[in-house]
């Protein structure tokens, strides 16, 4: 019996060699496929150099460069992914500033951004965050950065994704409006509680990634006993950056002042029982379809800085909230 075990952890062990093998071949060839997209720009970029007395000639020598290499060596070298080559040099002309954990794709979607500093930025989430090409592309078309600038300044949110400080606030960490649209439900009259239950639970990753950085899962449907009264917190998470408790509640109808006193007494509750005294204070989130900011206003003290209400379509909040409640 323990020979058998013994084999079954060697097995293991040796399944988990040749996984990380795989992996370091596949990013291998892919960091030497942007080497070779790299040095193709920066020839091309010499060469048009030469010739920058005609106006014309990046076009001509592109398009000539591309008739030659296409058919010899595929789509990969048309007129296009050429253009994409010098473009990739005028934007990254350090060799070594080049980050081995990036593909190709992932630098296609890095040079599409014009302005520097938002592609600083992704640049930066990506590595942090180990994003792949199809995470980075999301959070660029839900335009992440933008939102961030609304409740930041540039520097924090560049300051933060340079790890050159640690964000203070809950509006540094909490993307406002967050984008649901990664659970990729069919918009239907009713929806089966597995298949939400389901979603839910393939999609928590990206879940966390739509919520910020720092996030961990704790529970959800969180039993808290008051007294004799019994009540539910829809999702409960911890933010190891911020060093505090998430408390998530979820509204498929417009918010109302008694929805935030409900996420108040959550907040409270984890404040004065779960919290411990070198953590920080609990924030709570309200997941609702539309809110009047001026009741969120008048119903938060005016230095409120734990109770954050953020608006999702109408399909985004009635999936999560169903599959909270089955």
């Amino acid at each position: 019996m323990k020979e058998i075990q013994n084999i079954n952890h060697l097995y293991d062990e040796v399944r988990e060699i040749i996984a990380s093998a795989r992996q370091n071949a596949v990013r291998s060839v892919d960091f030497s496929r942007v080497q070779m997209y790299w040095q193709i720009g920066r020839r091309i970029q010499e060469e048009e150099q030469n010739g920058k007395e005609r106006a014309d000639y990046g076009a001509y020598l592109l398009k000539n460069l591309a008739k030659k290499l296409e058919p010899e060596y595929g789509s990969g070298f048309s007129y296009r992914q050429l253009n994409f080559c010098r473009q990739f040099y005028r934007m990254y002309p350090i060799a070594n500033a080049l980050r081995s954990q990036f593909n190709w794709t992932q630098y296609r979607l890095l040079i599409a951004i014009s302005d520097d500093y938002k592609r600083e930025y992704y640049e930066l989430e990506t590595m942090n965050n180990c994003w792949t090409a199809r995470e980075l592309e999301r959070q660029i078309n839900s335009q992440l950065y933008e939102r961030l600038l609304l409740s930041n300044d540039k520097e924090s949110v560049l300051a933060v994704a340079r790890k050159e400080r640690i964000p203070q606030t809950p509006q540094e960490i909490i993307k406002d409006p967050m984008v649901l649209e990664f659970l990729g439900l069919e918009r239907k009259a009713s929806y089966y509680e597995k298949e939400l239950e389901q979603s839910l639970i393939t999609h928590l990753q990206t879940f966390l990634l739509e919520l910020g950085n720092g996030f961990t899962f704790v529970a959800r449907q969180k039993r808290i006993l008051i007294e004799d009264d019994e009540f539910f917190v829809d999702l409960v998470f911890y933010n190891r950056l911020l060093r505090c408790f998430v408390v998530i509640e979820l509204k498929t109808e417009k918010l109302t002042h008694q929805d935030l006193g409900q996420l108040q007494m959550y907040v409270n509750y984890y404040d004065r029982v779960e919290k411990t005294s070198d953590e920080n204070p609990t924030i709570g989130i309200l997941l609702c379809t539309s809110k009047n900011d001026t009741v969120v206003k008048m119903s938060l003290p005016e230095d409120n800085t734990s109770i954050l209400a953020t608006c999702q379509p109408i399909p985004a909040v009635l999936a999560v909230a169903r599959t909270i409640e089955g």
